[in-house]
C-alpha cells in the first residue's frame, strides 16, 4: 500500500462538503484534547506517538477499511513515520502536510456575495482556528479587515481579482490571533485604521477608526460604515457594509456572544458589550447578514463553506442576545467565560507593536483554538 500527504486545503474541502474522514492523531493526549481537526463527519482515535515506536499491529483493527483515513500530529513527521509503518501493514492512508502547524495557517478563501454595482464580498476562513477575514472589492479597489498574520493569501488574492487594497481595518486590537493588517498596509500603501480606545499603547501611527467614520471603496462607492460597538475591547467597532452586512468582530457570533475579559475588566466591559447587543445592534435591520470575526465549531458553516446569518434570526436563537434581566446578563457571562486564549498577553503586545517575535514563535504563540466568545 502506499501513503500520501493530504492538504489542509484538502481537508477543508473535505470538511465543506461533509465528507467522512478518520483522522488518527498520534499527538500527546492533552494537545488532542485542547484542538483538533474537526469535520462534520469526522471520527477520531488518538494514540500518542510513543506507544506506536514498538509497531501499529494492535491499532490496525480499530482503523476502518471503507474511508479515507489522515494521519495528524504537531510538525508532520511523526505522522510521516507512522503512515509508513501502516503502509507497510498494507493499509491505504495519508498524513496531514505540515502538520497541526499547517492546519493553524491555512485561509479559504469564500465568496460571500455581491455588493451594488459589481462589487463582491469574501471570507477568508482560517478553518484551523476559527478566525474570519474580509474583502470588500469594488472597481479595482479592496478594502481588508480583521487579516491574519499569513498576508501573502490576502495581497495574492486582490492581485488575482485585479484589485489593490486601499484600506485595512483591524475591528479591535486583537488577543487570539496576530494582525496582519499593519504588514499589508505597509506593503500596498493602504491606510491602516484601529480604534483608538484600543490603541493607547501601540508603538505604531494608524489612522483613528471612530464610531460613524464612513469609508468609501472603488468609483461606485461602496460604503464601509465604522459603528462604535464596545464590550469585547473598550474600542469594539463594528462595520455596516452597503448597507447589507454588518461585520460584527468579535462581539457577536452566530452561536454566542463575544468574551468581555481579556483586559482584565469584565465587570466593567460586560455592561458595555450588554449595550451594544441590546441597544446599538437591536436599533439596526434584521436583514443585515452578520459577518463574525471568528466561529467555534464547524457546525456554524453553512453548505457553501461561509459563516452567517441574519441579525434577525440571531436576535430569535442566540441565547445570548435573548437574556431579559441586565443581573442574568451580567451572571450568565462571567460564569461561562472559557479559558484564556493561548499566549493572549503576548499576542496582545505584538498587535501594539511592543514586541516583534520572529515567525516560529508567533506560529507558537497561536497555536490552539480561538477562545473569544462566552461558551
Amino acid at each position: 500500500m502506499t501513503y500520501q500527504p493530504m492538504t489542509a486545503k484538502e481537508v477543508t474541502k473535505k470538511i465543506f462538503n461533509k465528507e467522512p474522514l478518520f483522522i488518527l492523531d498520534v499527538r500527546n493526549t492533552s494537545d488532542f484534547e485542547d484542538w483538533k481537526v474537526e469535520g462534520a463527519n469526522f471520527t477520531h482515535l488518538n494514540i500518542p506517538y510513543f506507544d506506536l515506536l514498538d509497531g501499529v499491529e494492535e491499532v490496525l483493527p480499530k482503523l476502518p477499511t471503507d474511508q479515507d483515513i489522515l494521519v495528524v500530529c504537531a510538525k508532520e513527521g511523526s505522522s510521516v513515520m507512522v503512515a509508513d509503518m501502516l503502509s507497510e501493514a498494507e493499509r491505504d492512508v495519508s498524513y496531514l502536510q505540515g502538520g497541526m502547524k499547517a492546519w493553524s495557517e491555512h485561509l479559504e478563501p469564500v465568496r460571500v456575495g455581491d455588493l451594488k454595482d459589481g462589487g463582491e464580498i469574501y471570507q477568508f476562513v482560517r478553518i484551523g482556528k476559527g478566525c474570519l477575514s474580509y474583502m470588500v472589492i469594488s472597481d479595482g479597489e479592496a478594502a481588508v479587515i480583521d487579516a491574519t498574520r499569513m498576508t501573502d493569501v490576502f495581497l495574492h488574492f486582490a492581485k488575482e481579482k485585479q484589485a489593490t487594497i486601499k484600506h485595512v481595518f483591524d475591528t479591535h486590537l486583537h488577543a487570539d490571533h496576530i494582525s496582519g493588517g499593519r504588514i499589508i498596509a505597509k506593503e500596498t500603501g493602504a491606510s491602516y485604521w484601529l480604534p483608538p480606545k484600543d490603541a493607547a499603547e501601540v508603538t505604531f501611527d494608524y489612522n483613528k477608526l471612530e464610531g460613524g467614520r464612513e469609508v468609501m471603496i472603488g468609483s461606485t462607492a461602496i460604503s464601509i460604515e465604522a459603528l462604535y460597538s464596545p464590550g469585547h475591547t473598550i474600542g469594539s467597532t463594528s462595520f455596516v457594509v452597503d448597507n447589507t452586512y454588518l461585520l460584527s468582530g468579535d462581539i457577536l457570533f452566530i452561536d454566542s456572544i463575544g468574551r468581555p475579559d481579556l483586559a482584565g475588566l469584565a465587570d466593567d466591559w460586560v455592561g458595555d458589550l450588554r449595550e451594544t447587543l441590546y441597544k446599538r445592534y437591536r436599533a439596526l435591520s434584521d436583514e443585515l447578514l452578520v459577518l463574525p470575526a471568528h466561529f467555534m465549531t464547524v457546525s456554524e458553516l453553512n453548505e457553501d463553506g461561509t459563516v452567517s446569518e441574519k441579525l434577525g434570526k440571531l436576535f430569535a436563537e442566540n441565547h445570548g442576545l435573548n437574556i431579559k434581566d441586565e443581573a442574568v446578563f451580567r451572571s450568565v457571562v462571567s460564569e461561562n467565560l472559557p479559558p484564556q486564549p493561548n499566549a493572549y498577553q503576548q499576542i496582545r503586545e505584538v498587535n501594539m507593536g511592543k514586541i516583534i517575535p520572529d515567525e516560529e514563535e508567533q506560529r507558537e504563540m497561536e497555536i490552539g483554538p480561538n477562545r473569544c466568545a462566552v461558551r
